[in-house]
């Protein structure tokens, strides 16, 4: 995503349109696009300032609101796998995907390891539960 124009550049073209300019003609003078130009004086009138809106921000997890039943979800089947687990909120009518579920056990601190023909889940010889869900180490 392209970086903002400068306030400078924003100032000098709202100027330029108070001052009887048009629009247009102010976005060919700065070189910038008529609709950059357009909504710049739009912001202008309708806030009073030209500086650009806050790019990006924090989103909730879907799931955020249904943390409780995830967690029972957990506790009654430690070992469920992401595509069980999503049926299981389905039954509850909370539809999500399986990357949304991989994120929200993130946030909570949890990560399920699996373990394939292919993937080990720890070093060999170890004898404990693989294929959990288990609190993640936090990083200090």
């Amino acid at each position: 995503m392209p970086r903002p124009l400068s306030n400078d550049l924003r100032e000098r073209l709202v100027r330029a349109v108070e001052s009887g300019m048009s629009r247009s003609a102010a976005a060919r003078k700065y070189e910038v696009s008529p609709s950059c130009a357009i909504k710049i004086v739009q912001l202008w009138q309708a806030t009073g300032s030209w500086e650009p809106k806050k790019i990006g921000g924090y989103r909730k997890a879907i799931l955020a609101d249904h943390a409780c039943k995830v967690e029972k979800i957990i506790e009654e089947k430690s070992d469920i796998t992401l595509a069980e687990m999503q049926e299981a909120l389905a039954k509850a009518k909370i539809k999500v995907g399986q990357s949304s579920i991989t994120r929200f056990l993130n946030q909570l601190g949890l990560s399920y390891k699996k373990n394939g023909s292919r993937q080990r889940t720890e070093q060999a010889g170890c004898e404990s539960g693989s294929g959990r869900m288990a609190a993640k180490p936090r990083k200090t």
